[in-house]
């Protein structure tokens, strides 16, 4: 019994100084957000002076609003394709080329962003001078995280739709149903969660990405994250702990949120599911 204890709370212990390893640098990002020293280390007193600085940053405002468009472009294109992906892959288990394609889904998990980069580079330059199109920019941008955000959202879409019962589909065709309306009234509220989950995950992904946007960004379209990036070179101003809380503060009300939407669509389906075994 003593054993056992002990075994719980090392694990505790070890749980708990993983959480503050990872969350304690965050907590002490916002706390600095209200230091009134220049020096971001050193605290000198409360303010929100970094904050009505932000205020008329126009360079880091303009940045993070691009990384917002792309970012919300991104998450949405790649939801849709994953999906397409990933239903390819679960319902079509033969037909020509499905190793190749299994392959060029999930290579962008594995490959270095500087090797997708570089490579996306050349050719949209090659394009450009053949073609004149693209401009390097915001639709350079959202090229290289669509590739990257697909492959994760064709996993965690592939992921839900083995898990899911073949049998209920087929029900619905029994009754009469046509194959858009058993996908629009059956398979989609079941892989919905995945979805939002796909949605969330290449969000932040595009959000905060830099590898690719120093790659494939041109004058003018500097996203926030490069705009942090190249001020850390010279020395970071209080304002950057000013706009990285607002995001930490965007992003955290936007989990929280969507936690609860989860949990309560998770607790009426299971409800209508025990109403329907009773009946």
């Amino acid at each position: 019994m003593k054993a056992s204890r002990l075994n719980a709370w090392f694990g505790r212990g070890w749980l708990s100084a993983g959480y503050v390893f990872l969350y304690l640098p965050i907590v002490a990002l916002v706390l600095y957000s209200f230091n009134d020293s220049p020096v971001p280390n050193v605290w000198r007193g409360f303010t929100l002076k970094w904050y009505a600085a932000l205020a008329s940053d126009r360079e880091m405002l303009n940045g993070l609003w691009l990384s917002l468009k792309i970012a919300f472009l991104t998450a949405c294109s790649a939801v849709v394709l994953g999906t397409l992906a990933a239903f390819a892959l679960n319902r079509y288990r033969r037909f020509t080329g499905r190793t190749l394609f299994n392959g060029m889904v999930n290579a962008p998990l594995v490959m270095p962003e500087v090797v997708i980069g570089l490579s996306l580079l050349l050719m949209l330059v090659s394009m450009q001078r053949a073609l004149g199109f693209p401009e390097r920019g915001l639709l350079t941008i959202l090229f290289g995280h669509l590739l990257v955000g697909m492959a994760y959202a064709a996993v965690i879409v592939q992921s839900r739709l083995q898990d899911l019962n073949p049998q209920l589909e087929e029900a619905a065709m029994d009754l009469g149903a046509r194959p858009a309306q058993v996908f629009w009234l059956v398979t989609l509220p079941m892989i919905a969660q995945s979805l939002f989950s796909a949605w969330l995950l290449t969000f932040t992904l595009s959000l905060d990405d830099v590898v690719l946007s120093a790659f494939l960004s041109g004058p003018g379209s500097t996203t926030m994250p490069l705009v942090i990036f190249s001020r850390a070179r010279l020395g970071l101003n209080p304002s950057v702990n000013a706009i990285a809380t607002v995001i930490v503060v965007i992003v955290s009300i936007g989990v929280v949120s969507a936690s609860l939407a989860i949990a309560r669509a998770e607790r009426r389906r299971a409800r209508e599911m025990a109403e329907a075994t009773r009946g």
